[in-house]
């Protein structure tokens, strides 16, 4: 019996151990974004998300109520808002507002030409918000967990399709997704084979470690406005965006 007990005490400060390390500090972050310009950023339209007859604007970027806010320009011409600064191993953490429609993304390690491990802000029906995504890699990888189905806080389920599974329930999303704003954190570490840890208000809800060398150590952190369609109407936004290096 004694051996039980303790089998059963040692279970549970490994459980309680493994979520502690799960949840992110605060602690040592650097504001990138004053809330008032767009200093220390730059737009790039070499992606694939700017290829509208031959318009090479990069999309509609300003800042509006302290956050930077994106837009299609005209109809299905997107593209890329990055920072000047190369980060290798960081992790950043920033509030996200977007409307429910656009696609768009956190880009980790990105390329001008938006190769990258995206953090995913498809924030729209059948989309998920901080699976991973290989873009400009193939596809590869792409993990989710869940997906919206016809509002923000409607998921379902799909643990087949990741590594790790939503710790969320069904009903628990509904009261723990936002309406307005939302903190999304993103963490990559490692070379050229890294390790990415997403969560959502605090909660992990990625964790997935590379098995090729496919990009740069070092590179961009971006922001995504997706082209095709008709998204000049609807806007994403990101405020309080804040990045500890860890190299």
């Amino acid at each position: 019996m004694k051996k039980l007990i303790y089998s059963l005490l040692l279970s549970l400060s490994v459980a309680l151990s493994s979520q502690a390390q799960d949840k992110p500090s605060d602690e040592g972050f650097t504001s990138i974004f004053d809330g008032k310009t767009l200093t220390g950023w730059h737009v790039s339209a070499k992606s694939g998300h700017s290829r509208t007859s031959g318009n090479k604007t990069g999309g509609a970027w300003t800042v509006v109520d302290g956050a930077i806010t994106g837009s299609q320009d005209i109809p299905g011409n997107g593209g890329l808002i990055m920072t000047d600064e190369l980060y290798g191993s960081f992790e950043i953490v920033m509030e996200m507002g977007n409307d429910f429609g656009p696609d768009s993304g956190l880009f980790l390690r990105s390329t001008p030409e938006g190769k990258c491990y995206q953090a995913m802000i498809d924030f729209h029906k059948d989309g998920n918000v901080m699976g991973i995504y290989g873009e400009g890699l193939g596809g590869k990888p792409h993990f989710r967990s869940y997906s919206f189905t016809d509002t923000q806080f409607n998921i379902v389920l799909q643990p087949e399709r990741a590594p790790v599974p939503l710790s969320l329930t069904v009903d628990a999303w509904k009261t723990f997704w936002k309406k307005d704003w939302n903190e999304v954190r993103a963490r990559i570490t490692g070379g050229d084979k890294p390790t990415i840890t997403t969560w959502i208000n605090g909660v992990k809800i990625m964790e997935w470690t590379e098995t090729e060398a496919r990009l740069p150590v070092k590179n961009h952190i971006a922001l995504q406005v997706h082209g095709g369609g008709d998204h000049t109407k609807e806007f994403v936004r990101y405020r309080n965006i804040r990045v500890k290096k860890l190299d």
